[in-house]
């Protein structure tokens, strides 16, 4: 049999298959009927643009594109303008509560102040930084600024009735003289000279008393206040009592 040459190419899409048979080959039984020698791929070509610059120009933009765009950038600006304004609000919260501090501050200073200082000064008393009482000469006293006598009716009757009920002696006049001589009928007059002002514990109200002796002998139902007129005298009456037997007895200092 003459042996020929069979040359063929097989195309698979962009795929080229070049078939090449030589001349004079003894034909395998066991191998395939055609026996490629040599097989090129190419791989399919890349865009290429037409124009000669080789540049790809992007579409120009439409009206619609352009609104779009537009939107955009207000939509951008409006956000903008929205950050800015938290902003702003967010500083004059701050601010706001910076002068809201400052002055819960100042307050709190101001009630400090208030609670260190004296609950009661008595006419004309001054205080030292630690609370003492600034002590004077007898001739500094300030003049007694005495009640009318109906005010000292009224609170001398208003004393009888509680120490009547909690069975506490003493009498109008008995109450009334004593208060006269140390304090002139003046429910403020403090006093700054004597011993007890130099012990920073001065008598006070319109019976004299200390604290420490308004403290104890104090009537409950009245006033915690020494310079309360009925308590003061209640309390004095309670204390010359426990002294004296009454008030009534006291014709002096006591």
């Amino acid at each position: 049999m003459r042996t020929a040459a069979v040359a063929g190419m097989v195309t698979a899409g962009a795929a080229v298959v070049s078939l090449v048979h030589t001349p004079g080959a003894v034909a395998d039984p066991h191998a395939s009927a055609v026996a490629p020698t040599a097989m090129s791929t190419s791989a399919p070509a890349a865009f290429s643009p037409d124009s000669a610059s080789s540049v790809i120009v992007k579409s120009p933009v439409t009206g619609s594109d352009a609104a779009d765009n537009g939107d955009g950038a207000a939509d951008d600006s409006a956000a903008e303008t929205t950050t800015d304004d938290a902003a702003t609000d967010d500083a004059a919260t701050d601010d706001g509560a910076a002068a809201d501090t400052a002055t819960q501050a100042a307050q709190d200073d101001a009630a400090a102040q208030e609670e260190s200082a004296p609950a009661d000064k008595g006419r004309g008393a001054e205080y030292n930084a630690d609370g003492t009482i600034v002590v004077i000469d007898k001739a500094e006293q300030p003049k007694p600024q005495p009640a009318s006598a109906e005010q000292l009716d009224q609170w001398i009757n208003e004393a009888l009735d509680v120490m009547k009920a909690n069975g506490i002696p003493g009498s109008y006049d008995g109450i009334k003289s004593n208060l006269i001589r140390e304090s002139s009928g003046d429910p403020h007059t403090i006093n700054m000279w004597d011993s007890n002002a130099v012990k920073n514990i001065p008598s006070k109200g319109l019976l004299q008393v200390i604290d420490p002796t308004f403290e104890q002998y104090h009537v409950e139902g009245t006033s915690t206040d020494i310079y309360d007129p009925v308590a003061n005298i209640v309390a004095a009456c309670n204390y010359a009592a426990d002294r004296y037997g009454s008030m009534d007895n006291v014709n002096s200092a006591y």
